[in-house]
């Protein structure tokens, strides 16, 4: 592995793609980890005049991911993403594959997000991919408002016994079966998805987490959420066989640090799944991470939505360099 000093975040930049087995680590959870972070300045590239519900974003470049490339008092940390000729940089040495209906295959640089946008892949693929010598590939397997009580819900938490929640029998697990089906294909059909990458061995690394805002809306995923969140996380291992399978959890922090009531209690839950004490089945081998002081204002933002991290994308990198540093830990041990 790479010696270098994480704090400044400086990109390592490649001549071509590294030797070795590619070592992939998996992203997974609902819209904000589609990643709804602005990239440039402008107006919601998704605007829809004819539609009630579309939202223009704040005019300008307020909080995108160039504005803060380019500002003399964030450059030094974030200015490895661009190049010299104002284009964004990609990596020779990181590879995405993801679900979200942005760019679907490619080298690591913004627009893996929905639209031309970016979500934690970003700054999580260039930390994990300082660090190490290998190539590495990140799949991302995202959908937005789908939650861990029916969408995600892992094979061994059976069926629920919801008395409020209404949900589609065909749904239930659809999305975690996807998860799994995607990992064994991209790895067992390596060089049709990456041709620069064909005849090259696998290995799972990590897993990262970042989802609940759905799951939040009810006190019966609430209550299960963490049970839940252990049965995924066995599953996953045994269903990837990698049986201490490292986990990074990004609680659901878009509430902020003042927030209150059961969003609160769900990103506390979130946590307590990292804290060896709580989870002792688990120490050693889950980190969670708090985003809740990642939120910024609707006056800071390009939007208001209040979800979505208000597209900001100062918070959508934060949540990627926080879940990067972690998974870096394991890495380093």
């Amino acid at each position: 592995m790479k010696t270098l000093l994480l704090l400044a975040s400086t990109t390592l930049l490649h001549a071509g793609v590294p030797k070795g087995p590619v070592k992939i680590f998996i992203l997974a959870g609902q819209s904000n980890m589609v990643g709804h972070g602005k990239v440039e300045m402008g107006l919601n590239p998704n605007y829809d005049k004819s539609s009630k519900k579309s939202q223009r974003e704040i005019k300008g470049g307020l909080d995108c991911l160039r504005s803060l490339a380019t500002a003399p008092d964030t450059k030094k940390r974030i200015g490895h993403l661009l190049g010299d000729n104002g284009k964004w940089n990609e990596r020779d040495d990181v590879f995405v594959y993801s679900t979200a209906p942005g760019k679907t295959t490619g080298k690591l640089a913004p627009g893996f997000g929905k639209g031309n946008w970016f979500g934690p892949e970003l700054q999580f693929g260039n930390l994990v991919g300082d660090l190490i010598d290998e190539p590495v590939l990140i799949i991302k397997t995202a959908w937005g408002g789908h939650s861990l009580g029916i969408n995600f819900r892992p094979p061994a938490s059976g069926k629920p016994d919801y008395k409020k929640v209404k949900y589609k029998e065909e749904n239930l697990g659809a999305s975690y079966r996807e998860m799994v089906k995607i990992v064994k294909d991209v790895q067992a059909n390596l060089g049709t998805h990456f041709p620069e990458l064909k005849g090259r061995k696998t290995e799972i690394l990590g897993f990262g987490w970042h989802q609940g805002w759905n799951d939040a809306g009810s006190a019966e995923m609430v209550a299960e959420y963490s049970e839940n969140m252990q049965n995924l996380i066995r599953d996953l291992r045994k269903d990837l066989e990698v049986p201490k399978l490292p986990v990074v959890i990004a609680n659901t922090g878009m509430i902020g640090t003042g927030g209150k009531g059961i969003r609160n209690e769900l990103c506390e839950i979130q946590l307590k799944l990292g804290d060896p004490k709580a989870s002792p089945d688990f120490a050693g081998t889950i980190r969670s991470v708090d985003t809740r002081s990642f939120k910024r204002s609707t006056e800071e933002s390009p939007s208001g939505f209040g979800y979505h991290w208000n597209h900001s994308g100062t918070s959508h990198f934060k949540v990627g360099e926080a879940m990067g540093r972690a998974m870096v830990e394991f890495l380093k041990k």
